[in-house]
């Protein structure tokens, strides 16, 4: 007789496990990166320009205000008067060529001197010699900002270690004024430079200088022709830091400027003494016209297209 064999009995499909919904979007964000790169973006985004944007709005506007002469008020009566004052007043002008002037200095001689100290840390010193290094130019970073400014106070003094110094060499310090403002404002933001040139010479490959080198090329023509046009991005960007906070710098020149005033010293003044918020605004509308001209004219030479 032959055996019946029994099919199995059929089972029901098992339904798949639904996805959650953060799961969901994980994998759709995953099939689309400029998507997912926009909401990684939005929250810092949305912080500047509530944070900034806003608040130089907000600046602008109070620029076009005016105080009660009686009262000491201000008045949202729209008046070109803060405008035309700082534009037309010998005062501002003064102020704003000699703000520019350190600014312009400040940056010339942070440039010049990291140049070399981060050629350096990313061609010569040894890997050891490159962390200790860069420790060395971070640590004045860990300091405060107005111990760093009252310590060149006190060496700039008539009765500082400078000044003993220079007493053999028949010099003497040059005490409190532009020329102490720029020194300690360079020494400030030293830092901010040595570091973008230095990320900068991290990425000229070796071999480019070990061509130069092996066609003739002497040490400066191959700096000259070959390093800066390749690090020119990373000097901009590094000027870009000593040139802006400079330029809106007041606390260093209150410490070690004597009696000379910057822009940032007006906009203090008259915030506080003055209480004259619409004539402080239309001031610091100056040092924000002046470097975003800079940013412009960086931008045409196309030396941020690389950064």
């Amino acid at each position: 007789m032959t055996g019946i064999v029994a099919s199995p009995p059929r089972r029901s499909p098992v339904p798949a496990p639904r996805q959650s919904l953060a799961r969901r979007g994980s994998v759709f964000l995953s099939k689309h990166p400029r998507l997912r790169l926009g909401f990684l973006l939005s929250a810092p985004l949305l912080w500047l320009g509530v944070v900034y944007i806003v608040a130089l709005v907000a600046l602008l506007v109070t620029a076009f205000w005016s105080v009660d002469s009686f009262t000491g008020e201000i008045s949202q009566t729209w008046t070109l008067d803060n405008i035309i004052t700082v534009l037309t007043g010998s005062l501002y002008q003064t102020v704003t060529v000699r703000t520019v002037g350190v600014a312009l200095l400040v940056t010339i001689i942070d440039v010049v001197i990291a140049l070399p100290i981060a050629f350096f840390m990313a061609k010569v010193a040894s890997a050891r010699a490159q962390r200790v290094l860069l420790i060395a130019v971070l640590m004045p970073l860990w300091a405060s900002y107005l111990v760093k400014a009252y310590a060149w106070r006190s060496v700039l003094s008539q009765e500082g270690i400078l000044q003993w110094l220079l007493t053999p060499l028949g010099l003497s310090t040059p005490g409190y004024g532009l020329p102490a403002t720029i020194i300690t404002l360079s020494y400030l933001w030293l830092p901010y430079v040595i570091l973008p040139i230095y990320a900068g010479l991290e990425r000229v490959p070796d071999s480019l200088l070990e061509a130069s080198g092996d066609l003739g090329g002497k040490s400066w023509k191959t700096l000259r022709l070959i390093v800066l046009p390749l690090i020119w991005p990373a000097i901009i960007a590094g000027s870009i830091f000593s040139f802006a906070l400079s330029l809106g710098d007041y606390i260093t020149v209150n410490i070690v400027g004597g009696a000379s005033q910057m822009l940032g010293n007006l906009v203090y003044t008259n915030v506080g003494a003055a209480n004259n918020l619409p004539l402080a605004a239309a001031i610091a509308l100056i040092p924000i016209v002046i470097i975003f001209a800079y940013l412009a004219l960086v931008r045409r030479t196309g030396a941020l297209d690389n950064l």
